[in-house]
């Protein structure tokens, strides 16, 4: 018989309370939830792509301080094609970095890719297009048959691309030949793409146009998804001042173009690499996948996802972006030679990525990362370039960058780590 008697108070369940969510509370705080959320991220380790935003304007002032040529429409528009070749090769490094890999072919493969192009156009007559396909081709088969020795059969990417590094360097002297060098007739497609500029002032002001369209519409379209699945969701007046920064910029660039030649196709490619690319990492199920295993990849399999394939999928994507990238470098200099891929290529293609806010310990970066660690890396080149200092002055200056952005990187996953927040 219970012990409580028919007396005993009934238990009553506790009320549930409804938990809210935090962002919610910020926005309805306005501005000074806003300045709040951002002192959080900042102390919590979440930087983003501050670092090398601050970065740039640190670099950019101090060089135009010393030079005014350095901020001259010409510098910038020059700097705009030359960054291309090395932010392509760039943006396929950001998918290895985001699994916690490394590819240390990237630089050899651009060169052979390069070698094939020219070899094929110029040296057998080999129909332009024809030629591209089979260069591209050839970056696509590199990256799969290093992605399944490492996913396959289990050797580490730093050996499989290492070795890479080498092989593919030995397969570019064999393409090459006896002369080791072939020059681009200059009126092929891959120099077209690379010397084209488009005059008018349309083309800069339509393409600003259209980024900021297509931003506050797809902003618009996730907002209003949100919404529909009960979610927190940007208000409108969020979306607004975002917009509104981003046409600054976009139009600051698009009158900086104008005043010298106009808008260089290359520049505009890499933009349409870059945007369709975040695309794939940020809206589909692929990159979604991309991302869990560089978070957890012992996480990721026990979901069911291919391990095996993105990885092998990952490398391939690396190494086209890598002839991409090689043919563009060519264009530049109208050649393939012995010494294409070589120097520093590997490391500015890296430290690019990783100085754009692309984490050495994967899980963590964007494409965006590509354009940003270009920028900054091509405008060290360019201003010491026009200060007259040596090589070996940029080499250091370069090197510091990078180790100041992988030491950012540490300090801030270390952050995240105390903050519960990695």
């Amino acid at each position: 018989m219970p012990t409580g008697g028919v007396n005993a108070p009934v238990p009553v369940a506790a009320e549930a309370i409804p938990a809210v969510d935090p962002r919610l509370i910020v926005r309805q705080e306005g501005l000074k939830g806003y300045l709040g959320e951002f002192r959080r991220r900042i102390s919590s380790g979440e930087l983003g792509s501050l670092p090398v935003v601050l970065a740039l304007i640190v670099i950019w002032a101090v060089f135009g301080s010393l030079n005014s040529s350095f901020l001259s429409a010409q510098n910038l528009s020059n700097l705009s094609q030359q960054i291309v070749g090395t932010g392509m090769i760039a943006i396929g490094v950001v998918f290895v970095l985001l699994l916690g890999e490394i590819d240390l072919s990237v630089g050899s493969v651009s060169g052979l890719c390069a070698a094939i192009f020219a070899v094929l156009d110029v040296t057998h007559g080999v129909n332009q297009w024809l030629a591209l396909i089979v260069a591209l081709a050839g970056g696509a088969v590199v990256g799969f048959i290093q992605g399944v020795f490492f996913a396959r059969v289990g050797v580490p990417a730093f050996v499989v691309t290492l070795a890479g590094n080498l092989g593919w360097n030995g397969l570019m002297l064999q393409v090459l030949g006896a002369n080791g060098t072939v020059n681009l007739s200059g009126r092929d497609i891959v120099s077209r793409l690379y010397s084209t500029i488009y005059g008018q002032e349309i083309a800069a002001y339509g393409l600003a146009t259209a980024g900021v369209v297509l931003f506050l519409a797809a902003s618009l379209l996730d907002s209003a998804r949100r919404r529909s699945a009960g979610v927190p969701s940007r208000p409108i007046a969020e979306i607004a001042l975002r917009t509104i920064a981003l046409a600054v910029v976009g139009y600051l660039a698009a009158y900086t173009l104008n005043q010298y030649k106009g808008l260089p196709l290359a520049l505009l490619v890499f933009l349409v690499f870059i945007v369709v690319l975040d695309f794939v990492l940020r809206r589909t199920g692929y990159g979604r996948k991309v991302f869990a295993l560089g978070g957890n990849i012992e996480g990721a399999r026990r979901a069911g996802i291919n391990v095996v394939w993105i990885r092998i999928s990952v490398f391939t994507i690396c190494s086209t972006m890598a002839a991409v990238g090689g043919l563009f470098l060519a264009a530049q200099i109208q050649s393939a030679s012995q010494t294409s891929g070589s120097g520093n290529l590997l490391m500015n293609a890296i430290a690019a990525a990783v100085i754009g806010g692309t984490s050495l310990f994967g899980g963590r970066g964007k494409t965006w990362s590509a354009l940003l660690g270009a920028l900054v890396i091509g405008s060290i080149q360019s201003g010491m370039n026009i200060e007259g200092l040596s090589n070996a002055i940029q080499f250091m200056i370069t090197g510091a960058v990078l180790l100041a952005a992988v030491v950012i990187d540490s300090l801030a996953r270390r952050t995240q780590k105390a903050a519960g927040r990695a």
